[in-house]
């Protein structure tokens, strides 16, 4: 079943049993790019990642450099000091790796993540308790989104 099938059904279940549906897009800015290194790392270490495999991450995320080219103007190389390699199979590992742990600081709604969109939702018959609930583990995913120094794309973000 497909994400979206998934999501439709469960709310499509909830109104079946007279309740209401509160959903929550959420989009991060940038995200790929702004992965914190250190962080990413004790993330690794925390899934259990040692010695050699810990330092090959290590290595692979740093000294890493770019450049732009415009035309024929070739900027400096500017050394990368966050954000994931893209273009390679470890990218989007990565950044699953990292995100992985939001749904654990929520309280009162179900997620449901795809790279950098989540999808927060909860269902009551009440919908000044569907509010409180959802503000609550909104509250919750900012807190989570500074500590791991992400963003959202507020205009992407419903």
């Amino acid at each position: 079943m497909t994400a979206l099938l998934h999501l439709t059904n469960d709310w499509y279940l909830n109104i079946d049993n007279g309740l209401t549906n509160l959903v929550v897009f959420l989009d991060l800015a940038k995200a790929f790019d702004t992965v914190s290194h250190d962080i990413l790392l004790k993330k690794l270490e925390l899934y259990g990642l040692k010695g050699v495999t810990l330092e090959w991450f290590s290595s692979y995320l740093s000294d890493r450099q770019q450049q732009c080219v415009v035309e024929e103007c070739v900027s400096k190389p500017k050394l990368i000091k966050c954000g994931i390699p893209q273009g390679s199979i470890l990218g989007p590992l990565l950044f699953l790796i990292y995100i992985n742990d939001l749904p654990g600081c929520l309280l009162h709604t179900k997620v449901h993540m795809y790279a950098d969109d989540t999808t927060l939702y909860s269902s009551s018959t009440s919908t000044a308790e569907l509010y409180t609930k959802v503000n609550e583990d909104l509250n919750r995913v900012r807190d989570w989104l500074l500590a791991n120094k992400l963003s959202l794309n507020v205009t992407k973000s419903e």
